[in-house]
This record gives C-alpha cells, sequence and structure tokens, in this order.
C-alpha cells in the first residue's frame, strides 16, 4: 500500500507544531538548508562507510555527491552518515570481529534518526553482510550500492589477481623462486584502482549475493569501481530509494526464504569465498529465516561452477562485467531460480533478466562446460566437525580430497608462525596441518588464518598444496585443500582442542567426512583432561563479542540480535 508524506517516519520529528519539532527543524536550517528543503519531503540516509584507510572505499565519498543529487532530483532530502569502515587488510585482529558492531551501527543510525529510506554505501567483505544485517533488521526501504570490484592488475604479462597472486607469489619468494625486484615491482603493479579485491572473493561474493536477493538496482555488482558507470548507478539509486518510501518496500518484503535459494544457487555457480556461508547465515537470521549449511551443500552438488573467476577459474571481475555482468550469468541459471522475486527497481527478478545477453562464453560458462565439476562448498561432518566445516573443492587439488595423513597441530598463529618455516620441523607433503584457537572467540573474530602456509621447506621441494584443518576462516581470493570453519571451535572445547601431533586424520570430500582416528574413548579422555581457557577479554567490545557470538554454523552474529523481532519507534520529547 502506498505511503502518504504524512505516513513517513521524519514527519514525527519535523511536522509537529511543538517545540521539539520546532527545535529539529531550527536545526536543520543552522546547516543551511531552507525550510522547503526538507520540509514534507522523504529524508533519506546515506550510510556511507567511506574511510581514507580502507581503500577499497576511499572513492565512496566523492560518489555520495552523486547519490545525493539522484535523491533530490527526485524530490527528497539527503542526509550523508559515516559508518564504520571495515577494510579488509588493515583492521586487526580482523573486520570479521566488527561486522556485528556495523550491523548494530547501521540499525541504529536509522533508527534514531528521522529516516524514511537508506541508501547503504560498501563493498569490503563485512561492509556488505554488516550493512544488510543492520537495514534488515531496521526494516525500512534500502537500496545497497557495492563499491565496486578495482580493475584487472598485470605483472609481465600476467593477468592479476588481488590476494590470489599475493599467495602464489609469496610461496614462490619463500621458495626462492621470485627475487626481492620482483616482488617490489609486483607491490605497485597488482592493485591498480581504488575498489574491493578483483577475484571473486568474499567481497565481490557478497556483492553478487546483494544484488541477486534483491537489494542491489540489477548489474550493480559487477561495475568497477573506477569505470563512470559506478557514478551513474550512484545518481540511480538516489533516484530510486526516494520513490521506494511512498512505495514501502522494505528489505523483509525482498528477504524471502526464495531469494535466499537464488542467492545460493549464485553462490556456488560463481564459485564464490567460504565465507559466503557464514553471512548470508546471518543475513538470512535477521528476517527470522532458517539456512541450514545443508542447503549450501544440497545446490552446490546440482549447480556447477560457471563463472571463470579466480581463484577457482582464469578471469576477473572486470572480464565478468565486460561478458554481461551478473545479470548475464543469472540467464545460464534460470530454471534453479525463483524468478518471481522482487528487486528494489520494483521489477521481479525474471522481468530483469529479459533482454540480457552474454558476450564471452568463456567467461560465463555454460552448464554443460563448467569451469571444473568439483563444486563451490562442501559441507563436511565427523568426529572433529559434529556441528560443520566446510571447504572449497572447486579451489582445491583433486589428489588431496581423499586423504589420510598424521597432524602437525599448532595451538595457534603464534606458534604456527614461529615454526612453520624451521627447517628441522617434521612434516612431509602427506602431513595433514591442524590449527587451534582460531575460531569466533578463539581468534579472536575467526581470522583468515584458514590458509596455513606451506613450509618452507617443502615449498622448496614443489609442494604447494597441503590438507590444512582449522576453526578459522580463510580469504576467498585464497585457494588450496582448506577445511575451514571446524564447529564447535577448539577454544570453547570443540574436538579439535584435543588433537594431537601425530594423530591420524582421514579426510573424504565426496563424503563429506573428516574423522580423527582414535576412539571414542581416547576423545572422552582427551577431553576430561581439557581445560578451558581464559577470557581474551576482560572488558569493553571485545568481552561482549566473546559472550554473545555465536559459532560458525549459526552466522556469527550476536545471540541478542538474531531473529525478526519488531522494535517500537523511538519516542519523542
Amino acid at each position: 500500500m502506498a505511503k502518504r508524506i504524512e505516513d513517513l517516519r521524519s514527519q514525527r520529528w519535523f511536522a509537529p507544531d511543538n517545540m521539539r519539532a520546532f527545535a529539529h527543524r531550527q536545526r536543520t536550517q543552522q546547516t543551511g538548508y531552507k525550510r522547503s528543503d526538507f520540509m514534507n519531503r522523504p529524508v533519506i540516509g546515506i550510510i556511507n562507510t567511506w574511510s581514507d584507510i580502507s581503500t577499497c572505499h576511499t572513492h565512496l565519498r566523492e560518489r555520495a555527491q552523486f547519490v545525493k543529487e539522484g535523491i533530490i532530483r527526485a524530490g527528497g532530502y539527503p542526509l550523508e552518515m559515516p559508518a564504520m569502515s571495515l577494510g579488509e587488510v588493515m583492521v586487526k585482529p580482523t573486520t570479521m570481529m566488527y561486522r556485528n558492531l556495523l550491523a548494530m551501527e547501521t540499525e541504529e543510525l536509522l533508527r534514531s534518526h528521522p529516516i524514511d529510506g537508506a541508501i547503504l554505501m560498501g563493498g569490503c567483505d563485512k561492509t556488505t553482510p554488516g550493512l544488510l544485517m543492520g537495514a534488515i533488521s531496521m526494516n525500512i526501504p534500502a537500496i545497497y550500492i557495492p563499491a565496486g570490484a578495482s580493475l584487472n592488475g598485470n605483472f609481465k604479462g600476467e593477468k592479476i589477481g588481488t590476494g590470489t597472486h599475493t599467495r602464489k607469489y609469496w610461496d614462490e619468494k619463500r621458495a626462492g623462486n621470485l627475487s626481492d625486484e620482483d616482488w617490489l615491482e609486483l607491490e605497485a603493479k597488482m592493485t591498480r584502482s581504488v575498489g574491493t579485491c578483483n577475484t571473486m572473493g568474499t567481497a565481490s561474493s557478497l556483492t553478487s549475493m546483494a544484488e541477486v536477493l534483491g537489494f542491489c538496482l540489477p548489474g550493480s555488482a559487477t561495475i568497477p569501481a573506477a569505470d563512470s558507470a559506478h557514478q551513474r548507478l550512484c545518481s540511480l539509486a538516489g533516484e530510486r530509494i526516494t520513490k521506494m518510501v511512498f512505495e514501502d518496500l522494505t528489505p523483509k518484503t525482498l528477504a524471502t526464504k526464495e531469494a535466499f535459494e537464488n542467492a545460493i544457487v549464485t553462490y556456488v555457480a560463481l564459485g564464490g569465498s567460504t565465507n559466503g556461508i557464514i553471512h548470508l547465515i546471518a543475513m538470512a537470521g535477521r528476517a527470522g529465516i532458517d539456512l541450514p549449511m545443508s542447503l549450501f551443500d544440497e545446490w552446490a552438488r546440482k549447480v556447477p561452477v560457471i563463472a571463470n573467476l579466480m581463484p577457482a577459474g582464469e578471469y576477473l571481475m572486470e572480464d565478468l562485467f565486460y561478458a554481461g555482468g551478473l545479470p548475464a550469468l543469472l540467464t545460464r541459471l534460470k530454471d534453479f531460480l525463483h524468478l518471481d522475486q522482487g528487486n528494489v527497481n520494483g521489477r521481479t527478478l525474471g522481468e530483469n533478466l529479459e533482454g540480457v545477453e552474454i558476450y564471452n562464453d568463456d567467461v560465463i560458462r555454460s552448464l554443460d562446460n563448467p569451469v571444473n565439476d568439483r563444486g563451490t562448498i562442501g559441507v563436511i561432518t565427523g568426529n572433529l566437525c559434529p556441528d560443520g566445516a566446510v571447504c572449497k573443492p572447486s579451489a582445491a587439488s583433486p589428489h588431496l580430497l581423499n586423504h589420510r595423513g598424521k597432524a602437525l597441530v599448532f595451538e595457534n598463529h603464534a606458534q604456527m608462525t614461529a615454526q612453520i618455516d624451521d627447517p628441522e620441523l617434521d612434516v612431509d607433503e602427506n602431513t595433514v596441518l591442524v590449527l587451534k584457537n582460531a575460531g569466533p572467540i578463539g581468534g579472536p573474530g575467526m581470522p583468515e588464518w584458514g590458509g596455513l602456509p606451506i613450509p618452507k621447506k617443502l615449498l622448496q621441494k614443489g609442494v604447494r598444496d597441503m590438507v590444512r584443518i582449522s576453526d578459522a576462516r580463510m580469504s576467498g581470493t585464497h585457494y588450496g585443500t582448506c577445511i575451514l570453519h571446524v564447529a564447535p571451535e577448539s577454544y570453547v572445547g570443540g574436538p579439535l582442542a584435543f588433537v594431537q601431533t601425530g594423530d591420524w586424520i582421514a579426510l573424504d570430500v565426496e563424503k563429506r567426512t573428516l574423522n580423527l582416528e582414535i576412539s571414542d574413548e581416547e576423545m572422552a579422555a582427551r577431553k576430561a583432561a581439557w581445560a578451558p581457557p581464559p577470557p581474551k577479554f576482560a572488558r569493553g567490545y571485545g568481552a561482549m563479542f566473546s559472550t554473545h557470538v555465536t559459532q560458525a554454523n549459526e552466522g556469527c552474529d550476536f545471540d541478542f540480535l538474531q531473529g525478526d523481532a519488531v522494535i517500537d519507534e523511538p519516542e519523542i520529547f
């Protein structure tokens, strides 16, 4: 049902004939706006995660001006409000520690101010789910604008992917195959522009999910950050959100169980980041939707990887844009999608795909010509991970997908860093590397430590992959046979805590099993002997995080933020 101006939230602040509303109008005019600039107009909040140190987002300050111009053209009143900028590379111990804080900030910024609709500006890994989780919980009309991927990298004639080639070239340098001069030259050439990682890492995985969920204008997720089309997107989004306010097209209208199934189908076809599974579960939880991990595995067995993008494939996000973008890829998946699901532009997914063409069949493969036949995600269970773990078969080594080896255990990241290049390390290519205490509470924040480095002595022998197991995450730009997100995590007494160096571990990705080969009696004895470690934090946000964060299989949201309970509008006195 269409809304009238008098029905809007902002009118509670500005319209009444009382002293408090007078003060609201007075202070707004203090900024130089005329009364007519904001009275009887929808107020649009621009939640902007711009920051000088978040290099994925450094252009968003300028892009916000295009959003404002679109809002004003459409008859709205724009208010830009900065929010926490979670730059994946710079923020320590990990941006995952602060995703929920950004979600809380987004929700409360929108609730506590006279905002009728929102533009959400982000793109780096945790900003997309953080902004959307907050917007879903607040549930006023909102459009998400992805920051866009950076331009293709190139080094000595080779196409270079951010993150993916960082790891590859670092391993070559450690093996003695890359000079210091080449390493420094690579540093300046890998990232050529503003924008997020140019591979199908976590950033582009999540912005693609945002688009297929209906929160972005069609085609948004694959526009490069440096392309002028990105400026036009911002302007169009500003115009559209102003109209959406009167249509009352809210996030929970779009965030249906069917929309999340569409997102999972797209995610597995893209060869998306393993991080996507955590964030989609958390986002669905904000809409009151249970999204079991088994659903990801089910679709990964049905839908192959058809986006030929690093780290699973050969191309980069700029190439996907030229090939027709995400809408073009979605045309390949029509038989798997709920085409009646909505979009912020007011049309259905099916309607938005009409007339879309594919311009490069090697970048966007057909279903009968996939990038590989191993699947995007595998959800693993067994006595080491009773609540589940995940792997990325499409980016793993085929010969390691069924593997049995002796464990080499690192109790924490510092120990691993200190020992991994020791020439006396008792390790060979069949060893299973195990990292403990890297989960949501133990990390803290579940850092991207899951792509454990290959020991230097093995790199020098030509080994480039091993089975690696942890309760950590892994960068979506990385690759390898890594078993991640082991739940429950070791820090809270999950079975991973009881693994000892020399234990045999058996992995079978096809059967989706991961087992520590000890008896139930021995497992029980080790558990009885285990003592909980002391808390990581005595105070502050870290203490709240450790007390309330859920495990990886539950999305790592705060327990008190989950669900779709409605919070009353703030009283105005």
